[in-house]
């Protein structure tokens, strides 16, 4: 508490940074096991062959989870390309713009989950500069007491130094945190991210086959 004010504003700064980190893991490690729940229901469902349209009514217009608004956009996306009929020469176009749209869907949905990462990453590489130069203000601090009364007795300098060796400890407890959470996020969530693509790029051979054999029937159609 005697301790310089320059020192108690990086104190607060690190045991803020500190708490926020925690709140963040708490918020992604609890959204991460939520999302791969919901996945996992929505993949067994997916999976049973029923109706895509009644999977997608089943979804709503905002789906909850990266999975189920990959699959609508999916959906969306498929049925625009092919509203006007399945043509040979669409058959092609139809696959690469479904996948482009489930793509951008993948990508907007990793950001906003991984939102708040930086800070995690930000708090890991900058507290233990910032604790050290607490650290060096309460040295600096020691010297001038010592210059100032002439005494190099213990008394005289170990407030500033206890002072800078806490400073130190601060930035070391705000920092190894934020970088074990951050290294432990980063590979969930590119699992993940990895889970997605993969879907995305079974459901989009699922339409293309649709697509493929509506395009069929429609030649036959013709010909007849």
């Amino acid at each position: 508490m005697q301790a310089d004010w320059v020192v108690k504003l990086v104190m607060i700064g690190l045991l803020t940074a500190s708490v926020v980190v925690w709140a963040i893991a708490f918020e992604k490690f609890s959204m991460l096991r939520r999302v791969r729940q919901e996945s996992d229901e929505f993949e067994d469902r997916f999976w049973r062959g029923g109706s895509l349209d009644d999977l997608e009514r089943a979804q709503g217009e905002h789906p909850s989870h990266p999975m189920a608004a990959v699959f609508v956009v999916g959906m969306r996306e498929w049925r625009a390309s092919t509203a006007a009929g399945a043509g040979a020469m669409m058959v092609a176009g139809t696959r690469e713009r479904v996948e482009r749209a489930m793509a951008v869907t993948i990508q907007r949905e990793m950001e906003r989950m991984e939102k708040r990462m930086t800070f995690l990453a930000s708090t890991g590489s900058a507290a233990p500069f910032v604790g050290l130069f607490g650290t060096v203000w309460g040295i600096m601090n020691s010297f001038t007491a010592i210059a100032g009364m002439q005494n190099t007795n213990l008394a005289v300098v170990a407030p500033g130094i206890a002072e800078a060796l806490f400073a130190t400890a601060i930035g070391l407890v705000a920092a190894i945190p934020a970088v074990l959470i951050y290294n432990m996020l980063a590979s969930k969530f590119g699992k993940f991210a990895a889970r997605l693509e993969g879907f995305a790029s079974e459901f989009g051979a699922i339409l293309a086959r649709q697509t493929e054999a509506a395009a069929n029937a429609s030649s036959r159609a013709a010909a007849e």
